[in-house]
């Protein structure tokens, strides 16, 4: 059993109140617009991380982590990329490939609106943790924590940071 961090859309910010819930899990995994490696560095002295690049990711970061993660953790098929769409709406890059080697889990940020839809179509659940930085429209800091065993995605919580 893993117990998961989902984050995203940091735009360079981390406190402590995220580095409290990343001290509690087995891994952290970013979503995308991390903004700077401060952040995955802070992230990192707490858990492991993946994350992916996003949209206003320079290329430092870029350099560090790709687009896309797919994986395979606790028997639960992962992919993990910044700007995806959402089912049934998919877009164009993500699209055929869940259509034709759909994962289990589908993690996108950049909406930063939280989001946790399952595709009864593909058989997948797309996860959307809305965004933990300061910066955007959103009102209210969110992620989301998780649990992975034995092929299964359980214990999902919403986790609220305040207002940003």
């Amino acid at each position: 059993m893993k117990k998961i961090l989902l984050l995203s859309d940091t735009h360079s910010h981390i406190d402590d109140r995220i580095l409290h819930y990343a001290s509690q899990v087995d891994e952290v995994w970013h979503a995308g617009d991390i903004g700077d490696l401060k952040v995955t560095d802070a992230l990192e002295t707490e858990a492991p991380v993946r994350a992916v690049y996003g949209n206003i990711d320079h290329d430092k970061i870029r350099a560090t982590f790709p687009l896309h993660q797919r994986f395979v953790c606790e028997g639960v098929a992962v992919w993990m990329t910044h700007i995806g769409g959402y089912p049934p709406k998919y877009n164009s890059l993500t699209r055929n490939e869940i259509e034709t080697n759909p994962p289990q889990l589908f993690i996108c940020g950049h909406s930063h609106i939280l989001k946790v839809i399952p595709d009864k179509k593909h058989g997948v659940l797309h996860m959307n943790p809305g965004a933990a930085g300061t910066h955007g429209f959103h009102k209210i800091r969110t992620m989301l924590r998780f649990t992975l065993e034995t092929g299964k995605i359980e214990n999902l919580e919403v986790i609220e940071l305040g207002k940003k």
